[in-house]
């Protein structure tokens, strides 16, 4: 597992800019949300999911985004979905729930986990993402975030997030 260091490390050697912000540890979006007042971009929060054939997925959303999980199986390409076991996360993306980050896929082997990133976040200026652990936040654009994922051997998916209507 390359853990942090080797994402600080890939983001030199990528050149990809970012902002960094150190913070007390948050574990939901409703706790991230003070944290992010005053950080600009797009903030999100991800879904750590198994599929009925028992591929495991990474699904990075818009933080204030209520997910159709009924529908988000056909909109990604995948069987019906649940949420992945804390086990399976830590076997194979290296982190624990709270600290959940499409930049862990630096730690998955290519092909053990589907990231996703939601078509609006692909082409933001600026995501704000954990960098593997839940007391800091790296504001980085979408775009750099899916050539990291490349550069780690994933071929990420991009797709519009199904959501609830509002009740």
């Amino acid at each position: 597992m390359r853990g942090e260091a080797g994402l600080r490390t890939d983001l030199k050697a990528l050149a990809i800019p970012f902002a960094e912000h150190e913070h007390d540890a948050v574990f939901t979006v409703a706790e991230s949300d003070a944290v992010h007042a005053a950080m600009p971009g797009a903030h999100t929060k991800n879904l750590f999911l198994k599929d009925a054939g028992g591929a495991f997925w990474l699904v990075t959303v818009p933080s204030d985004a209520r997910v159709d999980l009924k529908a988000l199986p056909a909109a990604i390409g995948s069987k019906r979905v649940s949420f992945g076991k804390a086990g399976d996360m830590e076997r194979l993306l290296g982190i624990s729930p709270g600290s959940v980050t499409p930049l862990a896929a630096i730690n998955a082997q290519p092909g053990s986990v589907t990231v996703v990133l939601d078509a609006a976040l692909a082409t933001a200026p600026a995501v704000n993402v954990h960098p593997l652990r839940n007391t800091a936040t790296l504001g980085l654009s979408g775009g750099s975030i899916l050539d990291l994922l490349r550069h780690w051997g994933h071929d990420p998916v991009t797709a519009p997030t199904p959501v609830q209507e509002a009740a």
